[in-house]
């Protein structure tokens, strides 16, 4: 899952109203975050294979520390240790990550590292794989523009771009070609990150949480 994890840390805004989104994303991406570094490293594995899945050309080989079960619990502690704004919904959002993509993964979701892998196969149903995360992303997106409200145009603005960012990145994620290399991957991964990270550090400071003085 890509675009559904944004929309559940979307969500958790209500929840946790004085949290910056950009926390509420890096959570909720942790998993993702960590992954291309550990594949840069070597200490993790992937594979360009078009046909893998019918939604997209990637096998997972191992991912173990950044995307078992057990790990990612670990990561959850660990990031809830250190951040002071609800270390809860923070930790939550971590461990969401593996339900979300256990969905929509073939079964390469390992619970902890070496052990079992689980996953319902979404993903060789691109439909079935866009109406669920589409929903989940387009409710967050609701829930959170509810919750809060534009201080000014860039509130206003930039998160509306970066909304039709989100959805022109996943379209291509779903429907363009396939990465050229491994290299390529983690490192268009780590970069958009980035930008995401940024962006949305950036709209969020221009919005106000409703019921929270500012």
């Amino acid at each position: 899952m890509f675009i559904g994890h944004f929309g559940l840390a979307f969500a958790a805004k209500r929840a946790a109203p004085r949290t910056s989104i950009v926390l509420l994303f890096a959570a909720a991406q942790l998993a993702d975050l960590l992954w291309p570094v550990l594949v840069a490293v070597g200490l993790e594995q992937v594979r360009i294979d078009p046909g893998n899945t019918a939604f997209t050309p990637l096998d997972f080989v191992s991912y173990p520390y950044s995307h078992s079960l057990v790990a990612l619990a670990v990561w959850a502690v660990l990031l809830a240790l250190v951040v002071r704004s609800s270390p809860l919904v923070v930790a939550l959002l971590v461990v969401s990550h593996w339900l979300l993509d256990w969905a929509t993964h073939r079964a390469d979701m390992p619970l902890y590292p070496g052990g079992a892998r689980y996953g319902l196969g979404l993903w060789n149903s691109v439909p079935a794989t866009l109406a669920i995360e589409l929903t989940i992303f387009a409710a967050g997106v609701w829930i959170y523009a509810r919750s809060t409200r534009a201080r000014d145009a860039v509130g206003r603005w930039a998160f509306a771009a970066f909304v039709a960012f989100l959805l022109v990145a996943y379209t291509g994620s779903a429907f363009g070609a396939p990465p050229p290399s491994v290299t390529a991957l983690w490192v268009t991964a780590l970069a958009g990150a980035a930008i995401i990270l940024a962006w949305s550090w950036w709209f969020d400071r221009h919005r106000a949480a409703i019921g929270i003085n500012a």
